[in-house]
């Protein structure tokens, strides 16, 4: 998967500044149908030939499953020829609002999840309550934690074509070697596995990373604490509370305890695994194709539960309407058609390694003998971002930031999470103003 963690800090404050001056002409608030007015859906198209502009930002290994899929979909459709316009996502996020102001836009597109509310905050996209509502599209059929997060203002904005989290990825051979005969699912089982790895001769078994995903693991361990790291009215972070805490100082003690090295560059984990140097780590799913590739002896299971319950990052890629300067009610018809046949036949999509985020593909067989399969069993103990506007810069500008400074011994843990807690809570109170509350 071509994941987002190009988002430099310095290339995102770049974006949110961009995408401010950009988005000064859009309402500021979320609700923002009204002028999207289009003749009734009725899950059909049948009106003249229509060409849809569709941006994404599937660059990677992903790109090719999802082309795949756009060809089949103007195979089946006459009337309609879906032509897509791919770049990289920190490109996508910073082009999106402009386009959109200047009447540019694309007739529909896909973003992450915690990106929606910003742009419906914004007025960028508008919502699709009349899709899913004449498709009977809910929640039954999707998990509740995805389902809910793709609402805001209690409008949906988005369709979830996925879902996908980290994972953890072991060296089977080298699990072999150290008579390891079963993967850790808890801390005490997997404080078992490194000292054994260790004592097998793998001297650091386990990198923690400084940065990407470093943050996505500290998340995933304070909701395994039982904590939550947003408050219900979004004004406060909880990154510094008892639960964040106990999450820092385990993956610190990691370091500390010796099982990894003491500064773990980015991707330099990632790298390290897959070259064999070391024996687990933990990651993305969208590593699952790369690594089938590269030939590595490997199994994916879900993360252990360190904590004292069963929850892991999890995020996924959603189907949005952008709004439009000069509605065209064919083509926003197609267009929806587009996304109701995207996610009817999200079975292909499992190819790329993503896990479908409809109940009824996944139990209809997407992912017999796919290498996410496992880790599509946990599906309910996944955890997404809350609906905030601008939570996607929150993340960037302080949660990555106390991560790294605490792995790295820049600060100790609960000073360098407290000064993360403190920008979060002042960058949520700044962005309510921006944002129109």
């Amino acid at each position: 998967m071509t994941h987002p963690k190009q988002f430099t800090r310095k290339r995102l404050k770049a974006v949110t500044a961009l995408g401010a001056v950009a988005l000064l002409g859009l309402t500021a608030c979320g609700g923002s149908g009204g002028e999207e007015a289009a003749a009734e859906f009725t899950g059909e198209y049948t009106g003249p030939a229509v060409e849809l502009s569709y941006w994404n930002g599937f660059t990677g290994g992903d790109g090719p499953f999802m082309e795949g899929m756009v060809e089949e979909f103007n195979a089946e459709h006459e009337n309609i020829e879906v032509v897509s316009n791919t770049m990289q996502w920190a490109d996508f996020y910073q082009r999106l609002p402009a386009a959109v102001t200047a009447g540019e836009g694309p007739d529909v597109g896909v973003m992450h999840l915690d990106q929606l509310s910003t742009n419906a905050a914004r007025n960028v996209i508008v919502p699709v309550d009349d899709l899913t509502e004449t498709l009977e599209l809910t929640a039954d059929d999707f998990t509740e934690e995805v389902w809910n997060a793709g609402v805001y203002q209690e409008e949906r904005f988005g369709v979830p074509l996925d879902v996908h989290s980290l994972a953890m990825y072991y060296n089977t051979e080298h699990f072999a070697a150290a008579g390891i005969t079963e993967a850790p699912t808890d801390a005490a089982s997997f404080e078992d596995a490194l000292e054994k790895l260790q004592a097998a001769g793998y001297e650091n078994p386990f990198w923690m990373p400084s940065l990407w995903p470093s943050h996505l693991i500290n998340l995933s361990l304070l909701w395994q604490n039982g904590g939550n790291p947003y408050d219900a009215e979004a004004s406060q972070a909880n990154f510094a509370s008892p639960e964040g805490l106990d999450a820092i100082n385990w993956q610190t003690d990691i370091i500390e305890n010796g099982y990894s090295p003491s500064n773990v560059a980015l991707d330099s984990q990632y790298v390290a695994f897959k070259n064999g140097e070391t024996s687990i780590t933990w990651d993305g799913i969208w590593q699952l194709n790369d690594l089938e590739a590269s030939g590595l002896p490997y199994a994916a299971v879900p993360l252990p539960t360190i904590g004292s319950e069963e929850a892991v990052w999890g995020s996924s890629h959603n189907f949005f309407l952008p709004r439009q300067a000069t509605p065209d009610a064919d083509k926003q018809n197609a267009a929806k058609v587009f996304i109701a046949w995207m996610s009817e036949n999200s079975e292909e999509w499992a190819g790329s390694g993503m896990i479908p985020a409809r109940e009824s593909v996944r139990t209809g067989g997407a992912l017999d003998g796919m290498p996410q399969e496992a880790i599509a069993e946990n599906i309910d103990v996944m955890r997404f971002l809350p609906a905030i506007p601008g939570i996607g810069a929150v993340q960037t500008e302080t949660l990555e930031v106390g991560v790294n400074k605490a792995i790295l011994g820049e600060m100790p843990p609960e000073e360098a999470m407290t000064e993360a807690a403190e920008n979060a809570s002042q960058l949520m109170e700044e962005n309510k103003a921006s944002f129109g509350g």
